[in-house]
């Protein structure tokens, strides 16, 4: 008997068990028997749920998502970055830096984290839009740094996009690490703030009470 044989063999055990079935002789476990009870059946089913993902898999463990690495990137490889001397926005400059690194490893750098380090200088604001949602628009501080807002024509309608100019490209990108410190500060304080206290959550498959 091969490996997934076992396996499989295994599941339809623990399959007939969680459903009240005797496994040896195909007759009815007795209501009274320990094995029907509620919460070591949840368990069974929740064994047996495992076990098909493994025989799913051809009777190999699947491997955990591998964790990538923290955004990060040298001043070396800043010094590549490709300007625009036409004015782009935060998306396109955020795009172009995430394309210096290698992504497979290590996680992208988001339009949020430069946003909100943009913000915490009062260089952008949250507005409202005419549609009454929230947007990103500059500052009285922003022209003078080469952020201004743009109008353009979509599908349909008028738009705003805030667009950067040279001269603000490059103060993001002079100013990566700040950026980074920002994100990381931000990422502790929220950690700070969560209800710490609140209970953990339990699967569904398992009892509100102790087994």
């Amino acid at each position: 008997m091969t490996e997934l044989e076992k396996i499989q063999y295994t599941k339809m055990f623990i399959d007939k068990l969680a459903n009240g079935i005797n496994p040896l002789d195909g007759t009815m476990i007795p209501d009274s028997d320990l094995l029907n009870n509620v919460r070591i059946s949840r368990c069974m089913f929740y064994v047996s749920g495992i076990l098909r993902r493994v025989i799913e898999n051809n009777g190999i463990t699947p491997k955990k998502a591998t964790h990538k690495l923290p955004f990060a990137i040298t001043n070396e490889q800043l010094q590549n970055f490709p300007y625009s001397d036409v004015p782009i926005p935060l998306s396109t400059i955020v795009e172009r830096i995430n394309a210096m690194i290698d992504t497979d490893a290590m996680n992208k750098l988001t339009f949020r984290d430069v946003a909100e380090w943009l913000i915490s200088i009062d260089v952008l604001k949250i507005d409202k839009n005419e549609d009454g949602k929230n947007v990103k628009r500059p500052t009285e501080n922003a022209e003078p740094l080469g952020i201004t807002l743009e109008e353009r024509q979509g599908q349909y309608k008028m738009y705003h996009v805030v667009v950067y100019d040279r001269k603000a490209q490059e103060l993001i990108i002079d100013n990566m690490d700040a950026i980074l410190k920002h994100k990381q500060e931000s990422i502790t304080a929220r950690k700070t703030n969560d209800h710490r206290d609140e209970p953990l959550a339990i699967p569904d498959i398992f009892p509100d009470t102790e087994m």
